[in-house]
């Protein structure tokens, strides 16, 4: 284990360069990227831990957007069973940590994850001190739990998902595999994702539900899109959580198949799923002909063709100005994206055929009404027109939709259960 975590840290410096070349790119389009590049290394400047008694940090790491909102719901219900807690928050995106600042109390720390080689993650555990790691989904690094093991730290998976791809990957590096996995306790999402975990070497995988369940939509969000819809005065199709892959767009393929006459129809939301893609996508849409307006320019007018989302943390209100939704990420193989938040609001949905990172919830979704699944861009369009078509079919998907939602929820509270006992048996073991 020691030759392999060895030639894995060797290519890890390797490839530091160029790793901080590319956050040096994407800064371009977002700033914060070229911000705190010491705190990659370990060295938090200015973000000292510091002296509260005996108020326990629990550290969590939220990678992106979607594991920090889902992180959102964990940490309240944390608070609630440790009101005295202090929180160490860590992202490895630009999203995530904007995202994360809203979950922050005073005494609470946000930092960059350092980069996973031994010097930088042994910096950062000594700097900080952290009682208990709770990382979110899939964030397991062998380096990270290498340093947690021999500082003491307790290694917890929480909302974990790991899917067949994700595991056989894992199972071609074996020793790897078992620097990263051996002896984790996970809070798997689905019996599915506990199998494939244990199988990889963990001691404990719980199934405890799934925590994007109990992202509840802010009831400001709701109304800002009540009125945005209301500024559309026409139906209102959209385009959440597009990506690209390789080259090829899921806004070119949805483009070459869009019957035109759809626009006159209905107002298109459009809204991709990284930040630094909206001037691409917008010169795509105007390249095609279609009329954009921004949504940072203001609230959709009548000779909008596509409204181009182009703004964050607003996507509970682009759902619930939407008649029908596609949820991105599931045109290309990329494994789809959240489709909770879209039915939490009522906006039914369709789903493209790559759904390996949430096959779970998805195939709860279909069983319940909640989601249609489809096989190209083509048949996106015909879904979203057949639902435009029929109004009373489409809401009552949208009530199956939000009673999809409601029937899973209560993951915050058993994971927030399951972390305190494993605090309170950390602790006890420490005072033996």
């Amino acid at each position: 284990m020691k030759l392999a975590l060895l030639i894995y840290g060797l290519l890890w410096r390797l490839a530091l360069p160029l790793v901080f070349l590319r956050l040096w790119w994407r800064g371009q389009a977002e700033p914060i990227y070229r911000q705190f590049w010491g705190e990659r290394l370990g060295w938090p400047v200015g973000a000292q831990r510091e002296a509260h008694g005996a108020a326990p940090l629990i550290w969590v790491h939220a990678v992106s957007l979607g594991e920090t909102r889902a992180a959102a719901a964990l940490i309240a219900a944390l608070r609630k069973r440790i009101p005295r807690m202090r929180l160490l928050l860590t992202h490895m995106t630009a999203t995530g940590r904007e995202a994360g600042q809203a979950l922050l109390q005073p005494g609470d720390v946000q930092v960059w994850l350092p980069y996973d080689l031994p010097g930088p993650m042994r910096r950062f555990l000594r700097r900080f001190q952290p009682r208990l790691a709770v990382l979110m989904e899939t964030e397991v690094w062998p380096n990270l739990a290498a340093q947690c093991r021999h500082a003491g730290v307790p290694v917890l998976l929480a909302n974990a998902r790991l899917s067949a791809r994700s595991a056989d990957r894992w199972q071609r590096w074996p020793t790897l595999a078992r620097a990263a996995w051996g002896g984790l306790h996970a809070a798997a999402q689905t019996p599915e994702d506990a199998q494939r975990i244990l199988a990889l070497g963990a001691a404990q995988a719980q199934v405890l539900g799934n925590l994007k369940f109990d992202m509840h939509p802010d009831a400001h969000l709701l109304q800002t899109g009540a009125d945005w819809k209301a500024a559309a005065a026409r139906p209102v199709l959209l385009l959440a959580s597009t990506r690209e892959q390789g080259g090829e767009s899921e806004e070119a393929l949805l483009l070459r198949a869009l019957p035109m006459a759809l626009t006159a129809r209905a107002l298109l939301v459009w809204v991709p799923r990284h930040p630094q893609r909206f001037d691409a996508v917008a010169q795509l849409l105007a390249a095609r002909g279609l009329a954009v307006q921004r949504r940072s320019a203001g609230a959709p007018s009548a000779d909008t063709a596509v409204w181009l989302g182009d703004t964050l943390g607003e996507m509970a209100a682009y759902y619930a100005m939407a008649d029908a939704a596609f949820i991105g990420g599931s045109l290309l193989p990329l494994g789809g994206q959240n489709l909770i938040e879209a039915c939490a609001c009522g906006c039914p949905v369709v789903l493209g055929p790559s759904q390996f990172n949430f096959s779970s919830a998805a195939q709860a979704a279909l069983e319940a009404g909640a989601a249609v699944q489809v096989a190209d861009a083509t048949q996106v369009w015909a879904a979203l027109e057949r639902w435009l078509g029929a109004p009373s079919a489409r809401l009552l998907a949208a009530e199956q939709a939000r009673a999809f939602a409601a029937a899973h929820q209560g993951a915050a509270q058993r994971q927030a259960d399951w972390i305190v006992a494993t605090l309170t048996a950390a602790a006890d073991e420490g005072n033996q």
